[in-house]
């Protein structure tokens, strides 16, 4: 079945493969050169150079944001509107857990206050009551928040959202 003829031809035909992948990797590199940048040959470097001028070590001006006069314009109205985004995984009426826990009466509660819930931990070493400037932050980026809490939503970023669900939300329990 195998004899020597066989043999040979088969090496004859690996040897001409690998010929034929040596040239085709030859006749590439000649028509897509690619240099590289500190070989001697700056006209084919890679990619493009972007000057940048130098910062002289000056600080980004932070933004401050005031908190309160953003709640205080929030409204219920549209707070039930963006409370939608919610339903999803939490209930309003007191004791009805989902995947979420129950909000209703959230606003000024403690943070792992909610009857029949299992919370992960995370949320207690942010914050221990949900005041409104917490829930605000919180509402922001849950993640960055309290890295590790099981909220999975990526936040509201409108900050007037934020405002208008926490009046929502404190609306509830009079």
């Amino acid at each position: 079945m195998f004899d020597t003829m066989t043999i040979t031809k088969a090496g004859g035909a690996l040897c001409g493969a690998l010929l034929v992948f040596l040239l085709g990797n030859l006749a590439a590199e000649s028509l897509y050169h690619v240099g590289t940048a500190g070989h001697g040959d700056e006209e084919h470097a890679a990619g493009y150079v972007i000057e940048v001028e130098a910062s002289g070590g000056e600080a980004k001006e932070e933004v401050v944001v005031d908190v309160a006069a953003i709640l205080a314009a929030g409204d219920v109205a549209s707070g039930a509107k963006v409370f939608s985004k919610c339903k999803a995984c939490h209930k309003l009426e007191k004791g009805a857990n989902a995947t979420g826990p129950y909000l209703y009466g959230v606003v000024g509660r403690a943070v792992d206050a909610a009857e029949g819930y299992g919370y992960s931990g995370a949320l207690e070493q942010a914050a221990d009551v949900w005041t409104p400037e917490n829930l605000y932050a919180f509402l922001e980026d849950p993640r960055g928040y309290a890295p590790g809490n099981k909220m999975s939503f990526s936040g509201l970023k409108k900050p007037e959202d934020r405002a208008d669900l926490i009046a929502y939300l404190d609306s509830l329990d009079n």
